[in-house]
């Protein structure tokens, strides 16, 4: 059986795709699934934004094959864990949940870099030319980390 982490940020075309393609990067395809979702619905059926792709494909993974879909609450059954990219992405997630049980699998992601912090992924959709490489740079660094965790936990 698989284990299956979902990543989460606002409309699942710049940071939640990029976190998808880097973490699945570094899991065994055998035993993990990684998906993205957004919590908005603009972007469903969408392929990531191209800066997205760009700085992913520099880096050696494709992402060009993704389709943006929206978070629905049966994302809580379908998956083990659930990575937010940002407070606001955590709150809309939480309002869905519908127990506890539910609610333990969402974590903001750099709080497994920077503990309780509670420090957000930047969305690179609006900001600075250098953005998405800043933004896949930090996945990356948490990514490596997520995907030590798990692999010693689940194999």
């Amino acid at each position: 059986m698989s284990v299956k982490i979902l990543m989460v940020c606002l409309g699942n075309i710049c940071r939640s795709p990029l976190a998808e393609g880097i973490l699945a990067s570094k899991l065994p395809k055998d035993k993990f699934t990684v998906d993205s979702a957004g919590t908005g619905s603009w972007h469903i059926g969408h392929s990531p934004d191209e800066r997205s792709i760009a700085v992913a494909k520099k880096n050696k993974i494709s992402i060009s094959n993704q389709k943006g879909r929206q978070f629905s609450k049966t994302d809580f059954d379908a998956f083990d864990y659930i990575y937010v990219m940002d407070n606001s992405n955590y709150e809309d997630v939480i309002q869905l949940a519908e127990n506890q049980q539910q609610k333990e699998k969402v974590e903001l992601i750099l709080n497994e870099l920077f503990p309780n912090e509670k420090v957000d992924v930047p969305d690179p959709y609006f900001g600075l030319p250098n953005g998405f490489e800043i933004v896949h740079n930090m996945l990356d660094e948490v990514c490596e980390i997520i995907a030590k965790k798990l692999i010693a936990k689940h194999t």
